[in-house]
Order: structure tokens, then C-alpha cells, then sequence
């Protein structure tokens, strides 16, 4: 592999560039006219504009970005997260040109991107999922699953992601009530309007395990993440290790990650997402076939780069350490910082006239802009991820809160004050959250 183009922007980027540098490997950004100024696209070997603002005109438009493949040479596409990283049909497309998908198979994608598939899938693997339908259901079908298994339920949209298309119902009006407007949802974001309901777990912890795949049919698990601090059903604060698990539940939830990724025959990077109940029982969720978000995480946990180990397997390399050689110390959280209101977590788009950060020991910054840069309203709001790594979760909760008492952010509204308020005090101080915390 010589030359790697980046279907994706902002931080991600600027982070698969740093790795590529690090190792010879050539970049190619890719960018919509409202992203021409950010960072990412000056530290690549090459820049190539895809097509006007809206998403859809530039960073999903797979002619655009597979015609800039062509035109520069590369010969691997990485697709970070979000936009076409879990597109079934972009990975055919990519396989096609003879081009190196740096992420699992087409058939894994599209199995794991329809939730119902995926579930009977875990089914027949042996771990367990939350009670529920077994397949798409109509609202009477809904209602007569509902009345079995009990309320609360949760609606859901097989091919949802990020929390589109999921409504907590606690009795039928509700769920009569949310059907239509979910299909509907589904059917604009995904072209899917296929539900099924599954059994609520409220007060539930969701934790994440982080798997690999070589082509050599080894599997190995990263630990865990727990990424229960959420609003509306997207992840805010991530860390690990959880403080909520014992260590005979952190070796199942491993185990059954594992366990899930070895029946679908994984490859590259990926995560698999449980719900916990209170008493530490945990269901499937789903499976996420690209790299996550909070993957800086791990990486602090472990020593490991995952975007090398996402180079390595898909340029047919064996996985450079096998489970017994993977460990972690420490403690590490992610915070994402999103330009909107603390408040209202409505998007508060603007100019970044201030954008600074205490230099702290054990911080990471994982930035895609810089003061002076516009925070467009076009993609999502998240602005940086802040990582904070210390000897304990109380070495952390210490760094974080003189890191968002100091840092010096200017001219629209971030959620940091949000943060400064939890690192110091409450349940999540305490550890003792669930996903309920952030409404």
C-alpha cells in the first residue's frame, strides 16, 4: 500500500495522515468548498475538491470520491466513520476498480447494517440479544410482540445508526404513535422502512467491546468501552475501563464480542455494542464494521495505533500481537466537544475566534479546527475530541476538570461548560451512571 485516499474530514483525517506520514504511506484529502480551509487538507500529499457543501454533493458522493481515487493514483480508500464508512455498495464499488477497502468485507457491512439480520445472526452465534421481535413487524405486529415481552419497548429501525429511528414506547398509544413517524424517518435517512421492537433496558449501561480481524482468521478484543453518557441516543463522554463492570463480566462481554466476530468471520477493525442491565446481564446491540469514534480510547489504554493496525490487516498482514500480548493500564475518557448550545444541544455553527487548551500531561487533542476557522452548519457539530489518560479514573476526573476550567474557546457556544460540570461532581463523578444521565 503507497498511497491511501481519505473518504472523510475534520480530525479523522487529519489522524489517518499522521499515521500514513509515520509510515511512509502517501494521503489524499478529499474536501466539499465548505471545508477548503481546515487543517487536514495542507498536511495531505495531495487535496482534491469533491463537490459543493451539503453531504450528499460531496462527502456521500461515491462517483465524486471514486473518480479523485482514480485521478491521483491511490490504491486504498480509507473511509473513517460516518458518511460511506458502512455503505455495502461503496465497498463493491471500491472492490471493483481494484482498490483496497481499508475496513471489513461488503457481505459483513450489509449483514451487520440490517439490525434485524444482525440480531438472528448473534442468535445463531450464541450471544445473547435483548427479547424481541423476530423479525420486521407492522404496528399490529408490534403491538402483539409488546404485549409479550412487556412495556417499555423500544421501536427501531433495522437499518438505524446513531440513534435515527429509535423511540422508547411505555405503553401502546405510544407505540402506535411512534410507528408511522419512524417508518417514515427510516424511509428519508436510510431508504429503509423496515421496525422491530426489542425489550427496553432502562437504567442500562452500554458498553463496547473493540475487536480486530486479520485475514488469517485470528480475532482478538482491545477491552472495553463504556459509552453510557449519551444525549438522545449519541455518545458524549466515553472511558475506560468501565467503572461499572467486575472483571468475571469484563471477560464475558469480551469473550462474547469475540465470539461474535469469529461467526461472521471479521476482518479489520470493529465494535460490538451491548446493552447492561443492572445487575451486569448484557445483550447485543450491534455491530459497528468500521472504526469508532472514540477509538483514541483505546489506543491511550493500550499503547496501540489503530489506524496502523487498520493499514496492516488490510494490506494482508497478520495482527502483530495476539491476545495474550494485549493489555492496558491506566484510565482513559473522550469527550467530545460539539459546537452547540450546553443547553439546548441545539448546533451553534459560527467563527472559532479563540481555540486553546491547557498542555497537561496525559491530554490528547484530536482537533479538526483551529482559531480563525468557521464552523459550518452542513456535518456534525463535533469540533475536537479531548482525550484524557492518568494512572486512575480519579487522575482523570482531576486533569479533565482544570483542563475545561483553563481551555479558551471563543466565539460560539461548545459543551464544555457541560463538562466542567460533570468531571467535578454527581453520578458521574461518582461512576455511577447510566445512559439516562443526559436527557
Amino acid at each position: 500500500m503507497r498511497k491511501v485516499l481519505i473518504a472523510n474530514r475534520g480530525e479523522i483525517a487529519d489522524r489517518i495522515i499522521r499515521t500514513c506520514r509515520r509510515l511512509n504511506i502517501e494521503t489524499v484529502a478529499v474536501y466539499s468548498e465548505a471545508d477548503k480551509e481546515l487543517p487536514y487538507i495542507k498536511k495531505a500529499d495531495q487535496a482534491v475538491c469533491i463537490g459543493k457543501p451539503p453531504a450528499q454533493k460531496s462527502y456521500m458522493n461515491q462517483e465524486a470520491i471514486l473518480k479523485a481515487a482514480k485521478q491521483t493514483g491511490a490504491d486504498a480508500i480509507h473511509p473513517g466513520y460516518g458518511f460511506l464508512s458502512e455503505n455495502a455498495g461503496f465497498v463493491r464499488a471500491v472492490d471493483s476498480l481494484g482498490l483496497t477497502f481499508i475496513g471489513p468485507d461488503a457481505e459483513v457491512v450489509a449483514l451487520m447494517g440490517d439490525k434485524i439480520r444482525a440480531r438472528e445472526t448473534m442468535k445463531q452465534a450464541g450471544v445473547p440479544i435483548v427479547p424481541g421481535s423476530g423479525g420486521a413487524v407492522d404496528v399490529e405486529g408490534a403491538k402483539a410482540v409488546a404485549e409479550t415481552i412487556g412495556y417499555p419497548v423500544m421501536l427501531k429501525a433495522s437499518a438505524g445508526g446513531g440513534g435515527i429511528g429509535m423511540q422508547l414506547c411505555r405503553n401502546e398509544e405510544q407505540l402506535i404513535k411512534a410507528f408511522a413517524s419512524n417508518q417514515a424517518r427510516a424511509r428519508t435517512y436510510f431508504g429503509d422502512s423496515k421496525m422491530f421492537v426489542e425489550k427496553a433496558v432502562e437504567n442500562g449501561r452500554h458498553i463496547e467491546v473493540q475487536i480486530f480481524g486479520d485475514f488469517f482468521g485470528h480475532i482478538v478484543h482491545l477491552y472495553e468501552r463504556d459509552c453510557s453518557v449519551q444525549r438522545r441516543h449519541q455518545k458524549v463522554i466515553e472511558e475506560s475501563p468501565s467503572p461499572f463492570i467486575s472483571e468475571k463480566t469484563r471477560k464475558a462481554i469480551t469473550d462474547a464480542a469475540v465470539k461474535a466476530a469469529k461467526f461472521v468471520n471479521y476482518k479489520n477493525a470493529g465494535t460490538v455494542e451491548f446493552i447492561m442491565d443492572e445487575e451486569e446481564n448484557f445483550y447485543f446491540l450491534e455491530m459497528n464494521t468500521r472504526l469508532q469514534v472514540e477509538h483514541p480510547v483505546t489506543e491511550m489504554q493500550t499503547g496501540l495505533d489503530l489506524v496502523e493496525w487498520q493499514l496492516m490487516v488490510a494490506d494482508g498482514q497478520k495482527l502483530p500481537l495476539q491476545q495474550s500480548d494485549i493489555t492496558y493500564k491506566g484510565h482513559s475518557m473522550e469527550f467530545r466537544l460539539y459546537a452547540e448550545d450546553p443547553e439546548t444541544f441545539l448546533p451553534s455553527p459560527g467563527r472559532l475566534t479563540a481555540f486553546a487548551f491547557p498542555d497537561i500531561e496525559g491530554v490528547r487533542i484530536d482537533a479538526g479546527y483551529e482559531a480563525g476557522l468557521s464552523v459550518t452548519p452542513y456535518y456534525d457539530p463535533m469540533i475536537a475530541k479531548i482525550i484524557v489518560s492518568g494512572y486512575d479514573r480519579e487522575d482523570v476526573l482531576r486533569k479533565a476538570a482544570r483542563l475545561f476550567n483553563e481551555c479558551d474557546i471563543k466565539g460560539i457556544k461548545t459543551n464544555y461548560p457541560l463538562f466542567a460540570k460533570l468531571v467535578q461532581s454527581g453520578d458521574f463523578y461518582k461512576g455511577q451512571y447510566t445512559t439516562r444521565l443526559l436527557k
